[in-house]
């Protein structure tokens, strides 16, 4: 360091120089603390956006799943309708793959049939698809065909 002096007019010595610079290279306990304080506040908010968008993403998934379910059903009911319109298509918790069920409504009418179709996530994983399980409904009227 050179031109430096100390207060009795001579260059500082080694020791002098690295205890000087120590003070103003090291943290304080207090800045540590903060900063800490800081960092925990900016976590909170984002580690909360995380589960959020993956409880959002799993309930997409979940209803995207149960319509492709409900309109393969639909299908599957108006082929069968073709050689079998006098049966019934009613149908209570019937599983359609893993822990999504099915539910089907029929009114039975000889000319033109009204048949509801549920799906939904079996959450409780008791065997039956409750309201609050029911993810989508799709309705159709089926022709007999002559």
């Amino acid at each position: 360091m050179r031109g430096e002096l100390n207060i009795r007019g001579r260059a500082p010595m080694a020791t002098e120089r690295t205890i000087a610079r120590g003070a103003q290279e090291g943290v304080t306990l207090t800045e540590v603390v903060v900063s800490s304080a800081l960092l925990v506040v900016a976590l909170v908010p984002a580690l909360r956006a995380l589960t959020i968008a993956h409880m959002t993403g799993t309930q997409i998934e979940q209803k995207t799943q149960s319509l492709i379910l409900a309109q393969g059903k639909l299908d599957e009911i108006r082929a069968r309708s073709i050689h079998h319109y006098g049966t019934s298509f009613r149908g209570r918790s019937e599983v359609l793959v893993r822990s999504y069920l099915c539910d089907v409504t029929d009114d039975e009418d000889p000319g033109l049939r009204l048949v509801t179709v549920s799906v939904g996530h079996d959450d409780d994983a008791n065997g039956r698809l409750s309201t609050g399980e029911t993810e989508v409904t799709l309705a159709t009227y089926i022709a007999r065909r002559r």
